[in-house]
């Protein structure tokens, strides 16, 4: 893995990684971490059974992926998340 990410920033990303809705484009923005590497990360963190769902899940999604979205609206923001403000995490 390419970046070193604090324990705050880890349960952030799985956060929105986990999230059906939020693309992996928006977490490369706030975190600078592509897709492979929150793949990695998911892998890493998670229990093999869990990781194995979420892959299941999330592989070829449309709304993971905004160039498959059909929409143009932009991604999906999520309650939790106040926006992006490159890295700036949402305080609880």
């Amino acid at each position: 893995m390419k970046h070193s990410f604090s324990a705050e920033e880890i349960d952030r990303i799985i956060e929105m990684a986990w999230e059906d809705r939020t693309p992996f484009d928006a977490i490369e923005i706030q975190f600078g971490t592509d897709e492979e590497e929150v793949i990695e990360l998911m892998r890493s963190e998670m229990k093999p059974s869990s990781f194995r769902m979420w892959r299941a899940r999330v592989s070829g999604r449309k709304t993971k992926h905004k160039a498959k979205s059909p929409t143009s609206l932009g991604r999906f923001k999520s309650t939790r998340q106040k926006s992006i403000s490159f890295n700036k995490i949402s305080k609880r």
